[in-house]
């Protein structure tokens, strides 16, 4: 080759050379920027494909008495679970065989999905027909379950078997041999020692997939599967949800490129949620809801010093422990149509009848120049207008003045009283009172829907005027005045203590946890609070709450009641007692309220609801008056 050939292809071979060096150029930068540059980026997709996160909730903590005695805790829940990642080799060949068989067949138009699905139900079919075998049952899987589990949970346990008895668990403990792929794991469910005890005021549980702490193990951008948890959904399950929440656990895995498990890499154990120590004294709740027994309607008694419910009962109830693991649809209907979901203690709109003449006595000394000199003549009506209002003494209670018409409940007297006061002041003084607002206990769905009505009220609600009769019913706690069995008690213990009013709790009280009652004192004067409180007094020694007294040592003031009201268009009577004791330095306020559920249902304050508190304060003494 001569000179001027070699000359000509120096620069083609410069050119060329450049270009590789561009090029290399180019491939180095790509991969310092692979290297360097995207390398977290990377980690982190590969992360998201190759690894899972198993979110574990932690246990709930327990609710107690306060007395330290379990009401609401945990009991091991087991299951015969299978994981559907240690299948996959029996799913393959199941598969294989399959289509074989389909081909055997002359079936050469074979939708593999549908073989796919095919062959992983009869995989799981025949653990579950072992089962069937150790147990005596006859479950067959829905193969749709498997396949949502095998898309969407593929990393938890697929349950054959849920909530083993203990004969069933020691059966296949004993009989499954070590090495199955079946397995009895144990995870937590709500358990009630006491049964229905106290069951609207505990609550229940439901299943959730919400798990706190998302951030315990791996990260929120990985793939998560979760074990399902308890979220409280009534009661104080559901007022203290996020204290008995425990913290969540977790564990990270590496999965192959079918999603199967391969390699744990990261674990943390879930935590139990901390311990709650109600108000609620298991003695005197057992004995209210005995004395209630299969009536309709609620209990409430409270430690007037403190604020504390120490019984709320609501009739009829249901056991907890048939609404854990899950609630069947047999036991919900049952509830449903028993009208046991309404927690009446604190639901439960009732006029209050006669106990409100203790908040009317408060409005005449508030507002008239009533005292120990201002008689009523009764005989036994008394005319309004041209309506005749009769007393629950027909014959007429004759002269008498405030302290025994407390005693003997004397409607006469009151509607005088109640006229001379008129309806804004009763209204006042029921506001006064708290009575037309939720006490504030910390229990959730307490009603807001009470009642002190007035002349704007009817005007609103009805559209019509006031009218005298309107103030005659109202005084006695008729007419449109609706409260609750705990607004009552509330009152009750208000009273007691001489202060307008009692916020209730459900939480033991101690110095660690002191709880304000609230209130101002009565705006009385120290005769008239004792003319009320000796008429009390009267009404349990010899009038009409003496059934009450019967069988309790301690002195016990009281006021009975008896009310009229209409439910899906028929009358019903609601029978209601309240009292505090001792009546000396009083302690413990009761109320009780009995619905009427049939038209000749005979009920009354004095023969009706004083003998429920009786036990009630029975049950007191025998823990404070030894």
């Amino acid at each position: 080759m001569d000179h001027e050939s070699i000359t000509a292809i120096k620069p083609r071979m410069y050119f060329i050379g450049g270009v590789f060096c561009i090029l290399f150029c180019i491939l180095l930068a790509g991969l310092f920027k692979v290297q360097m540059l995207d390398y977290q980026e990377l980690m982190d997709k590969q992360e998201r494909q190759n690894y899972r996160r198993i979110l574990i909730p932690g246990p709930r903590g327990d609710i107690y008495d306060r007395d330290g005695r379990l009401l609401v805790g945990n009991r091991p829940l087991f299951s015969a679970v299978v994981y559907l990642n240690e299948l996959r080799t029996e799913f393959r060949k199941e598969y294989y065989a399959q289509v074989r068989k389909h081909r055997e067949d002359g079936n050469q138009s074979i939708d593999r999905d549908v073989v796919a699905v095919d062959a992983r139900q009869r995989v799981v079919q025949r653990y579950m027909d072992k089962i069937d075998a150790i147990l005596g049952t006859n479950d067959v899987i829905d193969s749709s379950k498997i396949e949502q589990h095998f898309s969407r949970e593929l990393l938890l346990p697929f349950v054959l078997q849920n909530d083993l008895t203990p004969e069933q668990y020691a059966r296949l403990i004993e009989q499954l041999p070590i090495d199955s792929e079946i397995q009895i794991v144990s995870e937590s469910a709500r358990y009630y020692p006491y049964g229905p005890l106290a069951a609207h005021a505990l609550g229940y549980v439901v299943a959730t997939e919400e798990v706190h702490d998302e951030n315990v193990v791996g990260g929120e951008d990985l793939r998560t599967f979760r074990f399902k948890g308890k979220a409280g959904r009534t009661g104080m399950e559901l007022a203290f949800d996020e204290q008995l929440q425990g913290s969540s656990g977790g564990e990270v895995w590496v999965v192959d490129p079918s999603g199967f498990q391969h390699r744990r890499v990261e674990y943390k154990a879930p935590v139990k949620g901390n311990n709650i120590f109600s108000s609620i004294d298991a003695d005197i709740q057992a004995a209210a809801e005995k004395a209630l027994g299969d009536r309709t309607g609620a209990a409430v008694a409270m430690d007037i010093r403190t604020g504390e419910v120490l019984a709320l009962v609501s009739e009829p109830g249901y056991d907890l422990n048939l609404l854990s693991p899950y609630i069947p649809s047999s036991v919900y209907n049952d509830i449903r149509d028993r009208g046991a979901w309404l927690n009446r203690a604190i639901q439960g709109l009732y006029p209050p009848g006669s106990t409100f003449k203790i908040v009317t006595s408060v409005a005449g000394f508030m507002h008239t120049d009533l005292d120990d000199d201002y008689h009523v003549n009764c005989p036994g009506y008394l005319m309004v207008g041209n309506r005749r209002f009769h007393c629950d003494v027909r014959t007429g209670h004759g002269d008498i003045e405030i302290r025994h018409a407390i005693g003997d409940s004397c409607n006469v007297f009151f509607y005088t009283l109640g006229l001379k006061i008129g309806v804004e002041n009763l209204a006042a003084t029921a506001r006064m009172f708290g009575l037309d607002k939720p006490t504030g206990i910390e229990l959730p769905n307490e009603t807001r829907r009470s009642v002190v009505p007035d002349t704007d009220y009817k005007k609103r609600r009805f559209y019509e005027g006031w009218y005298a009769g309107d103030t005659a019913n109202y005084s006695i706690g008729q007419g449109y005045l609706l409260v609750t069995p705990l607004q009552m008690c509330a009152f009750t213990a208000s009273f007691a203590r001489r202060m307008t009013h009692t916020t209730p709790t459900i939480l033991r009280v101690s110095k660690e946890r002191p709880h304000e009652l609230g209130g101002e004192p009565l705006p009385i004067s120290d005769d008239q609070y004792q003319a009320i409180m000796d008429g009390m007094r009267l009404c349990v020694s010899e009038g009409t709450g003496r059934l009450v007294q019967r069988n309790v040592t301690m002195p016990v003031s009281g006021k009975t009641g008896t009310a009229q009201i209409h439910i899906s268009g028929r009358e019903s009577t609601i029978a209601w007692f309240i009292c505090f004791a001792p009546s000396d330095n009083p302690q413990i306020a009761v109320a009780i309220t009995v619905e009427g559920t049939d038209p000749g249902d005979n009920l009354f304050g004095g023969s009706t609801s004083a003998p429920i508190a009786r036990e009630i304060l029975r049950a007191w003494e025998a823990k404070h008056l030894p």
